[in-house]
């Protein structure tokens, strides 16, 4: 497995993060032993957030109280505070519930611009007066529109930028990470799955192994998601012509506008599941399963035609999609694979 270094931060670890979003759907004793077994496995970077409900609790319960020497994982997590009251709260929870004097790097969560000194937000200070209290170690920010991404880059006021990247990813994205090695700051990838759309992980971790100064944090919910990760730990899949055709296929059929599941849109007005749903019709094709076509989706499939347009899903959306028309065109396939016909 490659060793990366995240840019001016120094830090250095194997190029195989875990993203501790999914283990907030799992027990504490599953979170621990998952946790533990990635680290004995040798993965080393945990990213998590605040806003994962108990996710930093269970990271707490696995590594703290000595059972790790602290030094040899690196903990990043995120603040959505807006103000510096909430961040400083934000802060002394997450410090609790990790069980630690410090966090690696601590970022702020899906940015909607660049807090930088002096803004009148004094969220930017707040950093500063964190890191210069050694409560965080290095500061970073996440984003999932590009344009914040790259001011966020070329304030060179942050020192990791986490952002969407995987081998669906678009010229831009790919130059956000060259802009990142030329500012010298860690590149953190996301989604590095498309939200489950992407469903080789050999392929998946072949391409991110092309870039230097990333690490991807896979979500990891289950034992054998963790197995499939561990084992290129020895054996890492690199670039080969079979994978790059594969792959060149993926994104001729992914290409364009397609859901990420991200959630950011929801709640709905009208209680449509829309991180689910408007991607009803590439989960048909890609993970075939009868489950989608039981009682539960085909009403919450149904909500659809009470759509009432308002827009502010669209408003909400990262990736600034259409999605009420997104929402139409997935009924639409979904209503035709319940009536024996195929979704192409």
């Amino acid at each position: 497995m490659k060793y990366v270094v995240l840019g001016s931060t120094k830090i250095t670890v194997p190029q195989n993060g875990f993203g501790a979003l999914p283990i907030q759907r799992v027990s504490l004793d599953e979170a621990v032993s998952l946790l533990r077994n990635a680290y004995n496995g040798g993965m080393r970077f945990f990213d998590t957030a605040r806003a994962y409900s108990d996710s930093e609790e269970k990271l707490g319960a696995a590594f703290g109280d000595g059972w790790v020497d602290r030094s040899q994982i690196i903990i990043a997590t995120k603040t959505g505070a807006k103000t510096p009251e909430d961040f400083r709260k934000h802060l002394e929870t997450s410090l609790e519930k990790l069980k630690t004097d410090y966090i690696d790097i601590y970022q702020f969560h899906l940015m909607g611009e660049c807090w930088r000194p002096g803004d009148g937000t004094g969220m930017y200070e707040c950093m500063l007066e964190a890191k210069a209290q050694g409560k965080i170690r290095h500061i970073g920010g996440t984003a999932h529109k590009v344009g914040v991404a790259r001011e966020i880059v070329e304030s060179g006021l942050y020192e990791t930028l986490q952002y969407p990247f995987s081998y669906l990813a678009e010229e831009q994205e790919e130059e956000l990470i060259r802009l990142c090695q030329k500012q010298n700051m860690g590149f953190i990838c996301m989604k590095g799955l498309a939200g489950g759309l992407i469903t080789n992980s050999a392929a998946a971790q072949a391409f991110v192994s092309q870039f230097d100064n990333t690490v991807p944090i896979w979500g990891i919910q289950r034992q054998t998601e963790l197995d499939e990760w561990l084992s290129y730990m020895e054996e890492t899949p690199s670039m080969t012509p079979e994978i790059q055709k594969f792959i060149n296929k993926e994104r001729t059929e992914l290409k364009g506008a397609f859901c990420r599941g991200c959630g950011y849109c929801m709640p709905c007005t009208v209680g449509i599941t829309i991180n689910q749903c408007n991607r009803m019709s590439l989960m048909l094709r890609r993970a075939p399963s009868a489950d989608w076509l039981n009682d539960h989706w085909q009403a919450e499939m149904a909500k659809i035609d009470d759509c009432i347009n308002c827009k502010v899903c669209i408003d909400k959306c990262p990736y600034e999609l259409d999605i009420p028309n997104l929402l139409k065109k997935n009924l639409a396939d979904y209503r035709d694979v319940l009536a024996g016909k195929t979704v192409v």
